[in-house]
């Protein structure tokens, strides 16, 4: 009897052995998943942080491509206001070179009938002195 509660000591102190050892291992295990555990929480504040940045950048992105978009819309407008100014003094000139063009015909007319009134002046003067002389 005494041989059996030895054989059943030495059992459970190879299974209390083996109970230990499995422990040991767990805690490892165990320490090794907290470790890892907390390098992936490290990881995710670094990713919470990175995406918190690049929110912030594309909102700045965001606000300055808008302002960049009204100062686009802006110089557009300017650009249309111009060609319109420059279209109209472009048909001024056009104008201002027909109404010349029509200036130079009457001058020229003006030119030849003031002529023929210095012709005809003279020619009266002239005949007035022959009617002089001949009186």
């Amino acid at each position: 009897k005494m041989e059996a509660i030895k054989k059943k000591m030495q059992a459970m102190k190879v299974e209390k052995d083996n109970a230990c050892d499995r422990c040991d291992v767990t805690e490892e295990a165990s320490k090794a998943a907290k470790v890892r555990a907390d390098k992936a929480e490290d990881e995710v504040a670094e990713l919470v942080a990175k995406s918190r940045q690049l929110e912030t950048e594309l909102d700045l992105t965001a606000e300055k491509f808008a302002i960049v978009s009204l100062q686009l819309e802006e110089k557009e407008k300017s650009l249309l206001a111009a060609e319109a100014e420059m279209n109209a003094l472009n048909r001024r000139v056009q104008n201002l070179e027909e109404d010349l063009e029509k200036t130079e015909e009457k001058f020229v007319a003006a030119s030849g009938k003031l002529d023929k009134a210095g012709t005809a002046a003279d020619d009266s003067e002239r005949a007035k002195k022959v009617f002089q002389n001949k009186a």
